[in-house]
């Protein structure tokens, strides 16, 4: 290196370079120059007296406005020096920790190790505390809806007896008021004969809450009622849930009354629910809001009495519920209370299974390996804090070497190699990035590789697109249209149609599980084995029998198949058709046909096709089912895969069979190829820009003219 000339002046001493001291070895402000000589010191002072004079004057009388002002201006100067203040104490703190590369690498392992414990401890109590608040939440009301289950078999039961003895009213619903108590002590019953009857009111039990009803409410279901209704309470304007049931008695002319149970949910209802899942209510007083369509609004009650949050303790049931004024709906919320190791032991209780080691139930034995295992994960934190400190000291004189090799790269010198001889992480980087810059060229024959196979699932999958029907189909009368639209280069979905003889179409839709090769495969196979067996089979039951006694002999035990097999006679005018395991047929009668109007899901019993376990074979012989259509002018059926069902958008909502019901309702009137691409639309618009996750198969078939019956 060519040393550069001494531009000192001749015959002055030479003063040695002196390197710039480090951060925090400088000459710093004290507090007094930081307070007395600078702005935001002084700003301070001048604010902090302002507000100190502001207090006294404030205790000795009412502050003028000016003072007010004063006062204001001092709050916002206070705010500005303390922010002054913070972010001099947060640069200097970042100056003295963050000058050494090794400090930052320290403070690095310790953000990564700690941080990540917090944010993890965190989630686990938050999603802890949402299931135990769900689990509360479901068995109080699981536990409620038995009671409400009990008291209309209550109902049911009293009024089947009277229906029995018209004459001994009082008797059964004593018997049967006597038997319930047992069980819930507040409940009560009342035999309401219909206008016009000779049978007398009558009524068993305590009515606490209000007097007996005279007459069962208009708004009431003429198969009777179950629910929880909203009564006047014993406050003005308050509302006070109750469990009623109505059954409606039948006698030989006719109708001749009701028996309603009543129920009132009270604190004594609450403790036996208490008992019974372990999570406690107390009884809620609603007000009668103005709007009849209003929530109801607790006014008093709540979850011991009090309405203060605890994690892992409070929760909230939400009721459908019914006034019984009006029978408007309302939405009621009755605040719960519980305890998470009660409710976690009740849970547990339900494993009876007692392990062999520790004694203890299977909830337990849990319990003990999740501790188990959050300490191991603590160790593992530890451990990896340790690892970071030591490994700090030997990163940062490796750095540059890997620095300059990326350099090398990226310029495109691929013959660079860092000589890095360490035994550690870092050498071992080295070695990997000496590896990837040896492998350019094999990287460059893999890419190639690739699209030599992207090329031959094109070829496959044009392969496989020519096995599926060509052109329009040949049935007179019938406009039949198809689709099929694989989620990658070859699917699993499969349709096709057989001309049958005696003037008979036949049409198979199958999904076979799965994407890609071997789905494919399998759909050739089927279409063989269809095509050969529909010449000899007319009933779609029978050659479903024989595809699946032979499928399964093959399938690979992890695969099945889910198709429809309908066979349509187009001299008789009706359609036959077996359901194995797939989604329902849609079911559009025309204007002509004497079923009732509006799309309907058909959904004949029958299970998968191929299934390779014991006693699979004789229960889906057991199951099928063959139902038959008549088919009119006008009538449309819908056959399809879930790939149209299930197609979701961003949100990962689901289409739905009945948005595509009522698509084929709304549009039945067109031809089947306009009613396809309406359809098509349709999913398009939903899905919007998210990626196809499933082969969407459709096909529509619509009569077009009559097709008359032979006469026998």
């Amino acid at each position: 290196m060519r040393r550069l000339p001494d531009r000192t002046t001749a015959g002055a001493p030479r003063v040695p370079f002196l390197p710039e001291p480090p951060p925090g070895t400088e000459p710093q402000q004290t507090a007094a120059d930081l307070l007395l000589r600078s702005w935001p010191g002084r700003l301070f002072i001048v604010s902090t007296i302002l507000k100190l004079l502001v207090a006294v004057i404030r205790r000795i009388g009412t502050l003028p406005a000016f003072i007010e002002v004063l006062s204001s201006a001092a709050t916002i100067g206070l705010v500005i020096s303390l922010g002054y203040f913070t972010w001099r104490l947060f640069m200097l703190m970042k100056r003295r920790l963050l000058w050494r590369v090794r400090r930052k690498l320290i403070l690095s392992y310790i953000f990564i190790g700690v941080v990540p414990v917090l944010l993890i401890i965190g989630f686990v109590l938050v999603s802890a505390n949402v299931v135990s608040m769900n689990i509360a939440a479901y068995l109080f009301k699981d536990g409620f809806d038995g009671i409400v289950a009990d008291m209309e078999l209550a109902a049911q039961s009293a009024a089947t007896q009277i229906a029995e003895q018209p004459t001994a009213v009082g008797e059964m619903l004593n018997r049967t008021q006597s038997a319930i108590s047992q069980r819930y002590p507040g409940v009560a019953l009342a035999f309401v004969p219909v206008e016009g009857s000779a049978l007398p009111a009558e009524i068993a039990g305590r009515w606490e809450h209000e007097a007996p009803p005279t007459a069962i409410p208009y708004w009431t279901p003429a198969d009777g009622f179950r629910g929880t209704t909203a009564v006047a309470g014993d406050e003005p304007g308050e509302l006070q849930l109750v469990i009623r049931s109505i059954a409606r008695i039948r006698g030989p002319k006719g109708l001749i009354g009701a028996v309603l149970a009543d129920l009132p949910v009270n604190d004594r209802l609450f403790d036996a629910l208490k008992e019974s899942t372990g999570v406690k209510a107390v009884t809620p007083r609603f007000s009668a809001p103005e709007k009849t369509e209003s929530p109801l609004q607790v006014v008093s009650g709540g979850a011991d009495g009090n309405s203060s949050f605890s994690l892992f303790r409070n929760s909230l049931a939400f009721f459908d519920t019914t006034d019984w004024r009006n029978g408007r709906p309302r939405d009621a919320t009755i605040a719960l209370t519980y305890d998470v190791v009660e409710l976690w032991d009740r849970l547990s209780r339900a494993q009876s299974q007692r392990v062999q080691l520790t004694g203890s139930s299977l909830g337990q034995a849990i319990l003990f390996v999740l501790a188990a295992v959050a300490i191991l994960f603590l160790i593992i934190q530890g451990v990896a804090v340790l690892m970071g400190l030591a490994l700090a000291r030997s990163i940062t004189s490796s750095i540059h070497e890997l620095f300059m090799g990326t350099e090398r790269v990226r310029q495109g010198d691929f013959t660079h190699r860092i000589n890095i001889n360490t035994k550690d992480q870092l050498g071992e980087l080295a070695g990997s990035f000496n590896q990837m810059t040896g492998s350019i060229e094999g990287l460059l024959l893999t890419a190639a590789e690739k699209k030599r196979m992207e090329e031959e699932l094109r070829i496959a999958r044009q392969i496989q697109m020519s096995l599926l029907p060509r052109g329009p189909v040949d049935a007179p009368g019938l406009g039949v249209t198809a689709l099929c639209v694989p989620a990658r280069e070859v699917g699993g979905d499969y349709y096709d149609f057989f001309h049958l003889s005696d003037d008979r179409l036949g049409m198979l839709i199958a999904d076979v599980a799965g994407k890609g090769t071997s789905a494919a495969l399998y759909m050739a196979e089927l279409k063989g084995l269809v095509l050969a067996l529909s010449q000899s089979h007319d009933s779609p039951r029978s050659l479903l029998m024989e595809v699946n006694r032979i499928i399964s002999e093959n399938l690979d035990s992890r695969s099945f198949i889910t198709m429809t097999y309908a066979v349509i006679d187009r001299k008789r005018g009706f359609m036959t058709y077996c359901r194995a395991g797939h989604t329902p047929l849609i079911f559009l009668p025309g204007p002509s046909s004497p079923a009732p109007r509006g799309a309907q899901i058909l959904t004949p019993d029958g299970m998968v096709v191929g299934l390779r376990i014991p006693g699979a074979s004789e229960k889906f012989d057991e199951l099928l089912e063959e139902w038959r259509i008549d088919l009119n002018v006008g009538d449309v059926v819908v056959l399809y895969t879930d790939g149209i069902s299930e197609a979701m958008n961003a949100d990962s909502d689901l289409f739905g069979e009945a948005r595509l019901s009522e698509i084929v309702e709304e549009h039945g009137h067109l031809d089947s190829a306009e009613l396809r691409e309406r359809i098509l639309r349709e999913i398009e618009a939903f899905v919007g820009d998210a990626d196809q996750h499933d082969d969407m198969t459709m096909i529509l078939l619509k009569v077009e003219e009559a097709l008359v019956p032979v006469l026998a």
